[in-house]
């Protein structure tokens, strides 16, 4: 070790060791316990490190984590890795993610990859240079990923969100095929059967492409042909223009179905703009349930994801792989949203 490297972690002793000693008082619990709290928190119970924490603050404490980070190569620094930040459904996540990861003693380093695949490899490399202590991010398609490649080489702990199962990494998500089945499905019993799918750049979205097997699989079931899917360029907007040269090819469709919620609300202004009465005329639904679907009118039915529940299972998954405990993949729960924007078909 470095003779700086020496200065700074005795410095920090002995500049903060009456200072630890003062907050472990004021918290009631030992110097040990609460030098523990902020240096192994998962190791101390969440009632006493909130404690030690709350003293802390009132006496100004602040531990040196940079000395810390040379004694244990650990930067308690945890990389992130969304496609965007402008649909809720990730903001969600990230919420339920950061909550645990404060909890565990970990900050967040966030990037967003806007959909882009080349981007997402570039990101990937910024934080490996952050040397953070583990990843959770969610790719374009876990099976063709040049970050998951990179990563299967690497001694670093990944946990994948909202992808599908993908080699050895751990991943939480729910079961999107299955989801999108279960909304044709009901559909199908509001007797629609002309349903089709939009979604945007498919090639950009795994789970686009397993949510489009699911309304195939229904489709199939019933036997009726499914549609090919509609794709706008964008994955939340729907063009009029490229709407309406669509829905004039097939213009006995009555319910559509959107690969996501901020997508089919797209769908449903676009669709009124140009003249059709939503769900009157034709029913829309779409997937991810955020709470802006409730409050607009007509009211989105949609397949509803746990948002928070995911971000925070994704970041207990990777704390527990960072403290050396066996983690498998994990499936959430889904419910479908019946909301005003579907309608029963009248023949």
């Amino acid at each position: 070790m470095a003779a700086n490297e020496i200065d700074l972690i005795h410095g920090e002793l002995s500049n903060k060791m009456s200072d630890l000693v003062s907050v472990a008082r004021m918290a009631g619990v030992s110097r040990a316990t609460a030098a523990r709290a902020f240096a192994e928190p998962e190791k101390v119970r969440p009632a006493t490190r909130e404690k030690v924490y709350a003293a802390s603050e009132v006496l100004g404490f602040r531990p040196n984590y940079v000395a810390r980070q040379l004694r244990t190569q650990s930067t308690r620094m945890i990389g992130v890795m969304l496609p965007t930040l402008s649909n809720p459904v990730f903001s969600e996540q990230l919420q339920g993610m950061e909550r645990v990861a404060r909890e565990q003693g970990y900050a967040l380093l966030v990037s967003t990859t806007d959909y882009d695949a080349e981007r997402e490899s570039a990101v990937l490399e910024n934080l490996l240079r952050q040397r953070v202590d583990g990843v959770v991010i969610t790719v374009a398609d876990a099976q063709n990923s040049a970050c998951l490649k990179l990563l299967a080489q690497e001694p670093l702990p990944v946990v994948l969100a909202h992808n599908p199962a993908a080699g050895d990494f751990v991943t939480v998500s729910v079961d999107n095929q299955a989801a999108m089945y279960q909304a044709t499905r009901h559909l199908l019993q509001l007797g629609h059967r002309q349903i089709a799918m939009i979604a945007g750049p498919v090639q950009q979205s795994d789970r686009a492409q397993l949510r489009y097997l699911g309304y195939c699989q229904a489709m199939q079931e019933a036997a009726l042909t499914p549609l090919p899917l509609a794709e706008m360029a964008h994955h939340t907007e729907a063009e009029p223009q490229r709407l309406q040269s669509w829905l004039t090819a097939v213009p006995d469709v009555t319910a559509l179905l959107c690969s996501n919620d901020l997508l089919a609300l797209s769908v449903i202004g676009t669709l009124q703009r140009l003249g059709y009465r939503v769900p009157q005329q034709i029913s829309v639904v779409g997937f991810d349930g955020i709470a802006l679907g409730e409050r607009v009118y007509p009211a989105l039915c949609s397949v509803v994801q746990p948002q928070r529940e995911l971000g925070e299972v994704a970041m207990e998954c990777l704390t527990g792989l960072l403290a050396g405990v066996d983690i498998t993949s994990r499936t959430l729960n889904f419910t479908l949203r019946v909301g005003e924007s579907v309608a029963r078909h009248s023949f």
